[in-house]
């Protein structure tokens, strides 16, 4: 069941919250940079009506809605720039399972703010959700995401061998998991 009345997860140094049209010049400026596309599903560059867009499109979602990627601004506190976002997609199967994404602006890359806000968003799905298992998946050659995940203590369960094909190449996914008593605050 959507959570209809999800406004935001406060941590230390960043925020979770819903996109705000405010929000559209540092989405777009982000997602222009070839580098953050690079293993993303868009393409750089990146327009303001393309921004507009899919902010509008996600200000009318909710988190956990069964079989629908919902995105969080990432931004710092206090009401700080945005950053990035997060992304979590409940299975359209079965919902207490769920997959997780996250992408942060190269300026503010190696600060541990990914890790910071996919361990909020981790936590709020185990907790506030009743979430099972978490997954998610990255391109092999995505080191710094793949070392984020460990550090939120899942575990590599799988090394898929050109199984993507992305940006006319084939790439390779690694895949990783965690279950509800396994995670750790």
């Amino acid at each position: 069941m959507p959570d209809e009345k999800f406004t935001e997860l406060a941590g230390d140094r960043v925020v979770l919250r819903r996109f705000r049209l405010d929000d559209v010049p540092d989405f777009v400026a982000y997602r222009t940079c070839a580098q953050i596309a690079r293993f993303q599903s868009w393409d750089a560059p990146y327009s303001r009506e393309e921004g507009e867009r899919a902010i509008r499109e996600i200000m009318q979602e909710h988190p956990d809605t069964a079989g629908q990627w919902f995105q969080f601004a990432v931004a710092l506190r206090p009401a700080g720039p945005l950053i990035g976002d997060c992304a979590a997609r409940p299975d359209s199967d079965d919902p207490r399972q769920c997959e997780i994404g996250f992408t942060i602006a190269s300026e503010y890359q190696g600060h541990g703010y990914a890790t910071e806000a996919a361990r909020l968003l981790v936590g709020y799905l185990f907790t506030a959700r009743g979430k099972h298992r978490i997954a998610a998946s990255c391109d092999a050659r995505n080191a710094a995401s793949a070392a984020v995940l460990e550090r939120l203590g899942m575990r590599r369960e799988g090394h898929l061998r050109e199984s993507t094909w992305a940006k006319g190449e084939w790439t390779d996914d690694l895949l990783y998991g965690l279950l509800h008593d396994e995670w750790q605050p």
